[in-house]
């Protein structure tokens, strides 16, 4: 298991990301000459430990609530178990001595007289004896509010390989090996040995070990020094280690050219994406480096930043960015004009105006809301979009820079001027008209993305909506995370505690964060740990990119009450992006929901670094290559795309500018309406034979009943009347159609029976009772009738099945009367195209 801050890491937003932590390289330790070392007796043990933990990224703290750093049990390093939880009864947790937000901090950890870690015998000796406990001091964070660290805290398990006080291997021929740092070591007794050195192989805790006799008590074991060192002493420091992978990479000092050709060395190893891009390095080298030469030449840092900038947006990755704090005037200038209008293209490929500013050169010009628009500044307007060049560039997914062109299409100088515009008004004829270009926002501030968004907003917001369905919003996964779980959870339970029907997810301005917290979030609507995907990262030992299959990431489900069960619609957009849109592709794994937007998510499918360049720049490259549990790319470029789109139509425009939430409305209707619903299927399901029904309910097939989104007591079975069952069919499997009937005894079985009727109708078709498997079995003190089969195959569309028990007069099954009447069960079984 990498470590939990490597893994909380995996997609994570761009321009606010966090570092994925790598371990620094393993190096070769030193055989000791001795294969057992003396114990020095230094005074009488440690009591309590000190120290510092530095780290050198600035979104180290980002959405960190609660830091706490604790006594770490090694048993998953010590057993090599990637799948080791930290037991509770052995975690004791350090004093945060100074802020956390200011680095380094202090912490101060006093230790246990006796702690309560997994006790190992590592001395290999082929005798078993009573071991050792082995500790590491760690930082983690708890997120999900118990006084102690719980699996998902964990990252599912494993050892701490970041920010830990021993040094950890992500070489690709040592992967997370120990190769250094300090260990907190306990013996019950003074009968225990522990290694002295790394043996031959260069790793601990193997047999070639070298070992030394260990004292009773506590120790602190000194893995940098050949032997290793004991220090019994009282009070001693010890410094947790951010590792080489998590510091900035600082090429500050450089000149602009010697950083330039230090960055592009560093994407051409170890950006993730070069072979699906088809990017060639040294060609871009060539392009870009005599901008950087000039810039040096001429000591012109705005230069610089232009040349930074243009290398940048030629990288078609929407992780890819830099700080533009030096050429925010060329912004201001490159958008501060504006012709009073703004414009949507639609999806039959028509331009229009969707926006007109109140007397603006738009309006003054008779322009009104709708016009097609056919030329822009002496271009078809197509060509005018193409030609565009946004300033949040670059882009990842086509459909999103095509979105951003047709913003930045309509922004000007101020000194252009004047541009040329052929417009044809709804029901009106061509016109063209000259429009001055001024100095105005507004049009620009209505096609934004994040348009409406209030700065005010948390990161989770919950509702029910007039329909009665659950409605949560999520606005961020970088936000503090104890507080988004904890609304997290207060919808969840809120919902499953009122029988809201149907919850409908908005992520669609979600700019991502802890692509982590996102997996977990998603395993809340999920009853069994699920495996989502893995991670490659370049691995400078071996020169090719490495992906361990220890590393794959799993959402890990809450406890029962906290699932929520219920069908599921996710909302996207352009602007969900990174762990937003791994949160959503989650969704989609088993079609647990159905995914609705104008447009898929932003195809931002990676996880970045930061470097530092000169003029104390900060760069962003994506270095992590995503994949799904096939091991397939899956979102980068892509996105995840709507189940259902919206239309972008005329109409829509309309809507849209009254306010409306066009996709929030198709979302209410996905989610009251299984998909299939409406469409009539091409034929039955198939009807299994009574030996095929018997073998299936034998084997443990489920119920129609199981997978409906109704559920009844026992009184409501006990009365004549009708009872329905909707089953969203998300694929196809074998399900068992029964009626069931107990009585006290074999007699009154038999003397029910004729007076019980059955029928049982499949889209309008009787399925006749000699073709059903017929049993008469004991079950719990009683004498049960069954009438089963098994339905397979389901064709796509809408099934309607009814199952109908006649009873002819009242009857008695031996405890309780029960009317004459229909007693019916109606089954919607709707079946996704």
């Amino acid at each position: 298991m990498k470590s939990r801050w490597y893994q909380v890491l995996v997609a994570v937003l761009a321009l606010s990301m966090i570092l994925s932590a790598c371990a620094p390289k393993a190096t070769a330790a030193p055989t000791p000459a001795a294969t057992k070392e003396p114990v020095s007796q230094k005074e009488g043990g440690t009591k309590i430990v000190t120290g510092t933990v530095t780290y050198t990224n600035p979104f180290f703290t980002e959405g960190v609530a609660q830091p706490i750093v604790i006594l770490e049990d090694q048993g998953g390093f010590v057993a090599r178990d990637r799948n080791f939880i930290i037991p509770i009864e052995s975690q004791v947790i350090a004093n945060i001595t100074s802020d956390f937000y200011v680095s380094p901090f202090t912490y101060s950890l006093s230790l246990p007289e006796k702690p309560n870690g997994t006790l190992h015998d590592v001395d290999h000796d082929g005798t078993t004896e009573t071991g050792v406990m082995v500790f590491a001091v760690a930082y983690w964070t708890n997120t999900w509010g118990d006084p102690f660290l719980e699996k998902r805290d964990q990252g599912g398990g494993g050892w701490s390989s970041a920010y830990a006080s021993t040094k950890v291997s992500d070489d690709r021929d040592s992967y997370l090996e120990v190769y250094g740092g300090k260990y907190l070591v306990y013996a019950p007794d003074d009968k225990q040995q522990f290694p002295s050195g790394f043996g031959d192989d260069n790793k601990l805790f193997t047999d070639d070990d070298p070992v030394m006799d260990l004292p009773a008590g506590w120790s602190v074991v000194d893995l940098d020094q050949t032997p290793f060192a004991i220090d019994r002493s009282e009070n001693p420091t010890i410094e947790l280690y951010e590792p080489e992978g998590s510091a900035l990479v600082d090429f500050s000092d450089l000149s602009y050219t010697e950083a330039f050709d230090q960055m592009v060395e560093k994407f051409s190893n170890e950006y993730a994406f070069t072979e699906l891009k088809n990017i060639d390095w040294n060609a871009k080298a060539k392009q870009f480096r005599p901008a950087f030469e000039a810039a040096e030449k001429a000591k012109d840092a705005h230069a610089y930043a232009l040349a930074l900038r243009d290398f940048l947006w030629s990288i078609p990755d929407t992780h890819v960015g830099f700080d533009q704090t030096l050429i925010d005037d060329d912004f201001v200038t490159d958008t501060a004009g504006g012709i009073g209008f703004g414009i949507r293209e639609l999806d039959d490929g028509k331009v229009v105006a969707d926006f007109i500013l109140k007397d603006g050169p738009a309006d003054k010009a008779g322009m009104q809301w709708g016009a097609e628009i056919i030329s822009l500044d002496g271009k078809p307007v197509a060509d005018a979009i193409e030609a565009a060049v946004p300033w949040s560039s670059p882009f990842s997914s086509p459909i999103n820079e095509r979105l951003q062109q047709a913003r930045y299409a309509t922004r000007f100088k101020l000194d252009k001027g004047e541009v040329e515009v052929t417009f044809k008004n709804p029901g009106g004829a061509e016109k063209t008209a000259t429009l001055a270009v001024v100095e105005e926002r507004d049009s620009f501030a209505y096609s934004s993305f994040y348009a409406g968004v209030s700065a005010t907003e948390l990161p989770v917001e919950f509702d029910v909506l007039p329909s009665g369905y659950g409605y949560i919003k999520i606005n961020s996964f970088l936000d503090n995370d104890v507080l988004s779980i904890q609304v997290w959870e207060r919808a969840i339970k809120f919902f499953n505690d009122n029988s809201v029907p149907g919850v409908i997810l908005d992520l669609r301005i979600n700019g991502g964060g802890s692509g982590w917290l996102a997996d977990q979030m998603a395993a809340y609507f999920f009853n069994e740990e699920t495996l989502v995907g893995n991670t490659a990262y370049y691995d400078d030992s071996s020169g090719e990119f490495y992906m361990d299959p220890g590393d794959e990431s799993y959402m890990i489900p809450p406890r029962a009450d906290l699932q929520y069960n219920g069908p599921v619609v996710v909302m996207v957009g352009p602007a969900c992006a990174s762990a937003c849109e791994f949160f959503s592709y989650n969704m989609t794994i088993n079609d647990r929901a159905t995914v609705v937007g104008f447009y898929p998510s932003d195809g931002a499918g990676g996880s970045v670094e930061q470097f530092i360049m000169p003029e104390d720049i900060t760069v962003q490259m994506t270095i992590g290559r995503a994949v799904d549990a096939e091991g397939n790319i899956h979102l980068e470029g892509k996105g995840v795309a709507p189940d259902v789109k919206a239309p972008m139509t005329f109409e829509t425009l309309k809507r849209l500018a009254n306010g409306e939430d066009v996709v929030l409305e198709t979302a209410v209707k996905v989610v009251s309406q299984p998909a299939g619903a409406g469409v009539t299927p091409s034929g039955l399901p198939k009807i299994a034979s009574a030996a095929e029904a018997s073998a299936a309910f034998n084997s443990g097939d489920k119920f129609l009943e199981d997978l409906a989104r109704e559920t009844y007591q026992s009184a409501d079975y006990a009365k004549p009347g009708t009872l329905t069952f909707t089953i969203p069919l998300r694929k196809d499997e074998s399900l068992i159609w029964m009626y069931a009937w107990c009585t006290t005894t074999t007699d009154v079985l038999n003397q029910n029976f004729q007076n019980i009727k059955l029928k049982f109708m499949l889209d309008g078709e009787e399925v006749p009772l000699d073709q059903l498997a017929h049993e008469d079995l004991a079950n719990g003190g009683q004498q049960c009738r069954l009438y089963y089969t098994a339905l397979s195959g389901w064709p796509a569309g809408e099934h309607h099945l009814s199952l109908t028990a006649a009873f002819t007069r009242s009857i008695n099954d031996g405890s309780s009367d029960y009317a004459a009447g229909d007693y019916v069960l109606e089954y919607d079984v709707f079946v996704k195209p």
